[in-house]
């Protein structure tokens, strides 16, 4: 929102000043391009986070050999994106490392990658 913002305010810094080359309409698409693109990525990288959160959430459960890194990388990828969901994002990182840190306990404890349910 900021972008358009800024974009409508240098239009009109460009009409007033007579540098705008004629018509608003010629210079308000070009300014106001860079806004979809910055929303999609904005929009990625929250779900991103949203992801990482919760692939390390179900990776306490199943699958945290595969699922902890994942949600790490993804997480990692979220902040380093600048997601607007940053507790999201630190919630799936401190997740897959949990994912990882059970794993350790596990393979410590009965040796095995395996989860044993029953007796």
């Amino acid at each position: 929102m900021a972008l358009t913002d800024s974009a409508r305010r240098v239009t009109d810094a460009d009409t007033n000043t007579g540098t705008g080359g004629g018509t608003d309409a010629a210079v308000a698409p070009d300014a106001a391009a860079p806004a979809p693109a910055s929303r999609a990525v904005g929009r990625e990288a929250d779900g991103l986070a949203v992801a990482s959160f919760v692939l390390g959430l179900v990776g306490l459960l199943v699958f945290n050999i595969l699922l902890g890194p994942t949600a790490i990388v993804m997480a990692l990828l979220a902040l380093a994106r600048r997601t607007r969901r940053r507790g999201r994002a630190w919630l799936g990182l401190a997740l897959g490392v949990a994912d990882l840190a059970v794993l350790a306990a596990l393979v410590t404890a009965d040796g095995t990658v395996a989860w044993s349910l029953g007796g």
